[in-house]
């Protein structure tokens, strides 16, 4: 694979990972509430997530699933209502996901069920799908076997996703430090709530 591809490839997913999107928003949200160290279980679960989209889509699968929109709603909606749901309690100062105050004991999300919400999160997204056909396709030469030229391209796609993932991750947590000198925990879980609400608002229509 040549450098030229490579200059070209690494900004144009660059620019695409750091925009603001579903699975930036929960790193954001969880980083604020549960911290960046434990918000890494979510990205792993994103990070497989993008991989086996990536691969489907710079093998034909996705262009096959796209022109089925039906294999798509029942996970959108579950995965959909679910992070609304979790959403909800974080607004209400409970659940697991939640800044907890002093007296709380609850038990917190498990890595399962963290790895869960970012995979589910990344390969429920149509739009996640379509982008990568559009995008992925034309960076693969046809005249090299796709296998290799698949793994560096994905690692880089990898790489520059959770660089992305971090970033926002540490915003979530400086906003969390930010704000929690007011001492507010609920203001907090709200303001945490309501973007979780709304990823999962916009999973499920999106």
């Amino acid at each position: 694979m040549s450098l030229a591809v490579l200059s070209a490839f690494i900004p144009t997913f660059f620019f695409v990972s750091i925009t603001p999107g579903m699975c930036m928003t929960l790193a954001m949200t969880l980083g604020m509430t549960i911290g960046v160290k434990r918000a890494l279980w979510m990205m792993l679960g994103e990070l497989v997530g993008v991989a086996m989209v990536a691969t489907l889509s710079a093998i034909g699968v996705a262009a096959l699933l796209l022109n089925y929109p039906s294999v798509f709603m029942i996970l959108k909606y579950i995965g959909g209502a679910y992070l609304a749901f979790v959403g909800l309690q974080m607004w209400l100062s409970k659940g697991k996901m939640a800044i907890k105050t002093e007296d709380a004991n609850a038990t917190p999300a498990s890595r399962v069920e963290l790895m869960s919400q970012g995979f589910v999160t990344a390969i429920a997204n149509p739009k996640g799908w379509a982008f990568f056909v559009a995008l992925l396709p034309p960076f693969l030469d046809a005249n090299l076997p796709l296998t290799g030229q698949l793994v560096i391209l994905i690692s880089i796609i990898l790489a520059l996703e959770f660089s992305c993932l971090l970033i926002y991750s540490a915003g979530g947590r400086t906003l969390k430090s930010i704000l929690m000198k007011s001492g507010n925990v609920r203001i907090m879980n709200r303001i945490a709530g309501s973007l979780m609400i709304g990823v999962g608002v916009w999973l499920a229509i999106g």
